[in-house]
């Protein structure tokens, strides 16, 4: 069991990513193009994986630092709210005259199942020097964690700023996107959902099986310790030299949305590292993290508590 006392007592995580403002839409399909449709419900929130993932792990009790790149505008108060309330530091986010991001998200109401469009705004001008100014943030860290929506040549830095500092890496390879040369050797653990996954191994996953062989490919290509493909309501798979366990999915309730879902296991599975469990049991509490995202509605809100997590990994 993951003792909650003991994350504060822990090495900071840092996570750098962007924050954009989420207009969800729900509705009975897409339109087509030309076409205009009513939809059935409308919100507005916090988002971005980057930040979805810093909110994640503060909200599971870790001491998370994010890095990016927000306007000094609506958007950008409410991602400081956000912060804030989640207990995510803020001393490496670059406040400018360019607007914060937006995404445009579209939920099935019969399924939850989402499509999204992310324009990052600020943050897609996130440089290396922006990385570099906060090396030693990055360097003491228990946990690095990055994804792909800002700029590739900042994550590769961060990642590069990590693994020097011994930094545990996670890299969390979404959007989908062609990778440089070398990068997968910089990180420990990667976290691709099945389409990221076939892009970066060439193996279509459909089932635990091709998860397997997936997972196989991309320690081929040089991920050091484990690939941890998450898999819908199919749970994740830990695939590492040594061992390949399925960890499926937890009953937590109706799924509401599956927005953010894959941050909410980013997160968890940060958080649980940087306390200093074991990676399959950090894997199971990243699960459970997951697992309770999907009944409630939004992405950033939809973080569970600690308590919340350890009351369903307790039952």
């Amino acid at each position: 069991m993951i003792v909650p006392e003991r994350m504060h007592a822990m090495p900071h995580i840092v996570v750098l990513g962007i924050f954009v403002a989420d207009t969800t839409f729900r509705a009975t399909r897409m339109p087509r193009m030309g076409e205009t449709i009513l939809g059935d419900g409308f919100a507005l929130g916090p988002g971005g994986k980057g930040s979805n993932q810093a909110v994640a792990a503060g909200r599971a009790g870790a001491d998370v630092r994010f890095i990016s790149r927000i306007g000094r505008d609506t958007f950008g108060d409410m991602a400081m709210q956000v912060w804030r309330d989640a207990g995510v530091g803020t001393d490496a986010v670059i406040r400018g005259e360019d607007a914060t991001g937006a995404a445009f998200i579209y939920v099935d109401s019969a399924s939850g199942d989402n499509a999204i469009i992310v324009a990052p705004g600020a943050a897609g001008k996130l440089t290396p020097a922006d990385i570099e100014a906060e090396a030693d943030l990055i360097a003491g860290a228990a946990v690095f964690v990055t994804q792909l929506e800002q700029p590739m040549d900042v994550a590769l830095s961060g990642l590069r700023i990590a693994r020097a500092g011994g930094a545990i890496t996670l890299l969390n390879p979404a959007p989908a996107a062609t990778l440089p040369e070398g990068m997968l050797e910089l990180c420990d653990y990667v976290t691709p959902n099945e389409t990221e996954a076939e892009a970066l191994s060439g193996v279509a996953v459909t089932d635990i099986d091709s998860a397997r062989a997936a997972g196989d490919a991309l320690l081929e290509k040089g991920v050091g310790r484990a690939a941890l493909l998450t898999l819908g309501a199919q749970g994740s798979l830990f695939h590492s030299a040594e061992q390949s366990i399925h960890i499926p999915a937890m009953s937590a309730g109706p799924v509401v949305e599956t927005t953010g879902a894959g941050d909410a296991f980013n997160g968890g599975f940060a958080a649980a590292l940087a306390e200093g469990a074991d990676p399959v049991t950090a894997a199971r509490f990243a699960c459970a993290v997951a697992s309770l995202s999907v009944t409630r509605p939004g992405a950033a809100a939809s973080m569970p508590t600690r308590a919340e997590v350890e009351a369903l990994l307790a039952r």
